[in-house]
């Protein structure tokens, strides 16, 4: 849990009171490989910081899985449409090695946002972080030919090549895997 609070140190200093109320709500998850950390066709109520592991989030489009995102070691995971609006997932989220999460479930959120109003920033910066990923991602696959975000992909999130597979890394490049492994035989 000590990872956790030097992380959010670093966002913004936390009140002893607020450290002692995170630590009351906070629980460990252990995730196997493979396991489905959220399932889609269910309302999200968790949000999970990754102490250790690698996370990714896909949905199934026409029978086959495609990825939208991955997460690392110090990274917030969650099916973020299901958990803030509390609707139905239609992502699943899935870990990909063995990993260790720290969680804390929606009503527990709002809790702290509501009796910590200094947590809210945290919550902001976080929030801000994903949609710049996010949107990161969406201009590549919407300007960029699979070449160009294949090279970004090595230069901004190197540790996705050295950790996903390359079914996986296609399938969020927008690509097949056959067009990835003609790309890869290219660069390298």
């Amino acid at each position: 849990m000590e990872k956790l609070f030097r992380f959010l140190n670093q966002l913004m200093p936390l009140s002893p009171e607020l450290k002692a109320d995170l630590n009351k709500r906070i629980y460990k998850r252990i995730a196997m490989h493979g396991e489905l950390v959220i399932p889609e066709g269910k309302v999200c109520t968790q949000l999970y910081f990754i102490r250790r592991g690698f996370l990714r989030g896909f949905h199934y489009q026409k029978g086959r899985e495609i990825t939208t995102w991955f997460a690392f070691e110090n990274d917030i995971a969650t099916s973020t449409y299901s958990f803030l609006a509390q609707k139905i997932a239609y992502e699943n989220v899935e870990a990909i090695e063995d990993s260790i999460l720290y969680g804390i479930n929606y009503d527990d959120l709002n809790t702290i946002y509501r009796l910590h109003p200094e947590f809210n920033y945290i919550g902001r910066l976080l929030t801000e972080k994903y949609y710049f990923d996010l949107m990161e991602h969406s201009l590549s696959l919407q300007f960029q030919n699979a070449k160009e975000s294949y090279l970004q992909l090595i230069t901004d999130h190197p540790q996705i090549l050295k950790r996903a597979s390359l079914g996986h890394i296609a399938s969020y490049l927008g690509i097949s895997q056959e067009t990835l492994s003609r790309i890869r035989s290219k660069i390298v």
